[in-house]
């Protein structure tokens, strides 16, 4: 029995955060004040459908935290330093040891993404099954819900290299695919919601938390995630065509992008990836902190401005499981900062990977200079092949997307694991988590 994808969803609660998941195991509890399943697939409102619909945005922080600290650990982004010696051991497979397809790493993610692609088949079922909305309105609710369910399988692409794509009914749920099958899966479920979105009008029925919330604007999103999810599966071509109907700009703010926002209200969340930073050597923060890998310092190009902005240096260096670094994360400015979803920076990036996948390597150098000169570096200076410029640009990737889940995936999809640094003697290079077991039951 498939306990994490059958057991995700009973009820529907009401509220706007109030469908988010922090762990593998889901208890089956009643809400009286919410609608259960059964109800919303049998003629649901207007009012039950637009729940629905904030529970897929809020559900798709699921996860989120262990996703970007588990993945950058093993790619020796940084080190988690806190109580659970499975961050300094399992992670960097200390002393021989293996991933456990039990463990907080394993689960964590698997369970949040479900959770998000389960509210999102619901509100696809229920928009089947209502009289309540007209069809131009049942659009925006389908191209919404599509779009979401491909993000969150890419997502679960780049953490385990494999994924269920058919889960629409959990007690028939269909084979685990490996990369290339989900990716054509994605790519075939965006198409379909950019033409739903086409259709939808100039406006939602439901809100969302970010500004990309009418259909113009979240086609936007959803070409973004396409072009994505094209260079994933090396076609170049795919991915500036994309491109061009999202909201990337090559000139453009490098901010500009849909955003999850946190809280600290009643059923919200705190940004996970948040650490308290240190104030003083009296002070440092020693009982949770993301330690930044040193060769992450150490082997920035002098002048680069994502060094400092990013990061700080401790007041004193720190140990741990004979592991030490002598920067801290600052990445986040509080525990209710925003994390961005994709943005022109990563877009950007993107654009030059298409462009290198294309050959067409002048406007991939052209793009990357955009990024360097953003950071505070002069124009790429190096040899311009696809070897040297693919070089750059994961290089490039490394710096502005520290900490945000990629660099595991960068390193894998281009062979290249096996450059990461070993920190201690025994420790070994992982680039993918375990499938959980209870997927294997």
């Amino acid at each position: 029995m498939k306990y994490i994808l059958k057991n995700t969803i009973k009820y529907i609660a009401v509220g706007a955060f109030a469908m988010t998941v922090t762990s593998c195991t889901i208890d089956e509890v009643v809400d009286p004040n919410g609608p259960s399943v059964e109800g919303v697939l049998s003629n649901a409102s207007k009012t039950q459908l637009n729940e629905i619909a904030v529970g897929v945005e809020s559900s798709s922080r699921n996860g989120m935290g262990v996703e970007v600290t588990a993945s950058g650990t093993m790619a020796r982004e940084f080190y988690v330093f806190d109580a659970d010696p499975r961050n300094t051991g399992d992670l960097l497979g200390k002393n021989g040891i293996s991933l456990d397809n039990n463990s907080f790493y394993s689960t964590s993610q698997w369970t949040g993404s479900y959770n998000c692609i389960k509210n999102a088949n619901l509100l696809i079922d229920a928009i089947a099954n209502t009289t309540a909305v007209n069809d131009q309105e049942k659009a925006g609710y389908l191209g919404f819900a599509k779009t979401m369910i491909a993000y969150e399988l890419i997502q679960l692409i780049k953490s385990y290299g494999k994924a269920r794509v058919d889960v629409s009914d959990p007690n028939n749920l269909g084979a685990i695919l490996e990369e290339a099958a989900v990716l054509t899966e994605v790519r075939s479920l965006l198409d379909e919601a950019k033409t739903n979105l086409e259709g939808a009008g100039d406006a939602f029925e439901f809100s969302l938390s970010h500004s990309y919330n009418t259909p113009e604007k979240f086609i936007e999103f959803n070409r973004a995630i396409a072009a994505i999810a094209a260079v994933y599966s090396g076609d170049g071509n795919a991915a500036l065509t994309a491109l061009n109907d999202s909201f990337f700009n090559l000139s453009g703010d490098l901010k500009e992008g849909p955003r999850f926002n946190f809280g600290l209200g009643g059923g919200d969340r705190a940004n996970p990836v948040f650490k308290v930073p240190s104030e003083s050597a009296e002070k440092p923060n020693n009982g949770d902190q993301i330690i930044v890998h040193d060769s992450w310092i150490t082997e920035a190009e002098a002048g680069d401005t994502r060094v400092t902005e990013k990061t700080a240096v401790r007041p004193d260096p720190t140990t741990q499981d004979d592991l030490s670094g002598t920067h801290e994360t600052r990445l986040y400015a509080s525990n209710v900062a925003p994390i961005d979803i994709v943005r022109n920076e990563e877009l950007i990036l993107v654009y030059a990977e298409a462009n290198i996948l294309a050959n067409d390597l002048g406007e991939a150098e052209t793009a990357l200079n955009v990024i360097r000169n953003a950071a505070g570096l002069p124009d790429y200076s190096g040899a311009q092949t696809a070897d040297a410029l693919t070089t750059e640009m994961l290089n490039q990737r490394r710096y502005s997307l520290w900490c945000e889940n990629h660099r595991m995936y960068d390193l894998r999809r281009y062979n290249l694991s096996d450059t990461l640094p070993i920190d201690r003697t025994g420790d070994q290079v992982f680039n993918v988590f375990p499938v959980p077991l209870s997927e294997n039951n």
